[in-house]
């Protein structure tokens, strides 16, 4: 049976294929796309959720608007990676998807304590919608069957010396995640480093044929301008769908449990993720930790995901 899913996100070029590889692989059932400010603005990201559900023919997935701003630091914004609109690169139709008249925290819970199972979140993006859905509604813990995340790192950051961008973005938020007691499997830089787009993988998607595939060679060419110029990667890597593919095949990423803390106050390391991976400090485990990636099973199911939605499409 396909495994339940919400994505909550702000995309940003891999929060797009992490929908279209949610929305595509018949191992999961995509129940929600919520957006949260981070990549871009709420009003970008979320007009970019709707954009890319337009283009990939996702129209029965309904979406809906989340928090603006970080629970306590202001917005800051990564317009450095995926330009000015958030998904700058390809021409997107104007969208015919509309959001939901809902507030993301309170669709999650809807959906929560009404879906017949347990539900898996996959977060893509930073963790403030999640930290209130935990906050305000205490009860939706034991109706969330895991949150697998793409966040934080067992090395460095992407964002400081330390911290990657999405708990760097809502320590706070991550901190309330990682304390919550629900399982939570982290998919950080160390593991979505492997997932690189390289220019056989881009030539995959173009020779599809199709324009959504076609789209999906553009975002992933602009991301790697970006990704050149910033990190000198000569091939960018799709963090955010390597969170999904867990989800879809756990086989796919390889974890080890771990215990992780966020690191709220230090000077030069606030948002960083500390994952004990050798027990040093004898807490207890709170997390698994993504370590490995099969890199050709993850972009077999991502382009088979896009040639399905593709196709569904015409």
């Amino acid at each position: 049976m396909p495994v339940p899913i919400i994505i909550d996100c702000d995309p940003g070029h891999d929060d797009a294929l992490a929908i279209m590889l949610a929305a595509g692989d018949p191992a999961v059932d995509l129940l929600a796309i919520t957006t949260v400010a981070g990549n871009q603005t709420l009003a970008k990201t979320t007009l970019n959720a709707r954009r890319v559900c337009t283009l990939a023919g996702i129209a029965d997935v309904p979406i809906a608007a989340g928090c603006d701003r970080p629970l306590v630091e202001p917005l800051k914004v990564a317009d450095d990676v995926h330009g000015t609109s958030g998904l700058d690169g390809p021409q997107f139709p104007e969208p015919t998807v509309d959001v939901v008249p809902e507030h993301a925290v309170d669709l999650i819970h809807r959906i929560l304590t009404s879906h017949p199972e347990p539900v898996t979140l996959v977060p893509t993006a930073p963790l403030t919608n999640i930290a209130l859905l935990l906050t305000r509604y205490p009860d939706a813990a034991a109706r969330i069957r895991e949150i697998v995340l793409m966040g934080g790192s067992t090395e460095r950051g992407n964002r400081t010396p330390a911290a990657e961008f999405n708990v760097q973005a809502d320590p706070e938020a991550a901190d309330i995640v990682f304390r919550s007691g629900v399982p939570v499997t982290m998919c950080g830089l160390n593991v979505t480093h492997q997932a690189l787009a390289t220019p056989e993988v881009v030539a995959r998607f173009n020779d599809m044929g199709t324009d959504l595939g076609r789209t999906c060679a553009e975002l992933l060419t602009f991301y790697a301008s970006t990704y050149r110029e910033l990190w000198g990667f000569q091939d960018p890597p799709l963090h955010d769908p390597v969170a999904v593919a867990r989800v879809i095949d756990p086989k796919i990423v390889h974890c080890v449990d771990a215990n992780v803390v966020v690191e709220l106050h230090g000077r030069y390391t606030r948002g960083a993720t500390v994952v004990d991976l050798h027990r040093y400090m004898d807490r207890p485990v709170n997390a698994q930790a993504a370590i490995t990636l099969e890199a050709d099973l993850f972009w077999d199911r991502m382009v088979a995901a896009v040639a399905t939605l593709g196709g569904r499409k015409g």
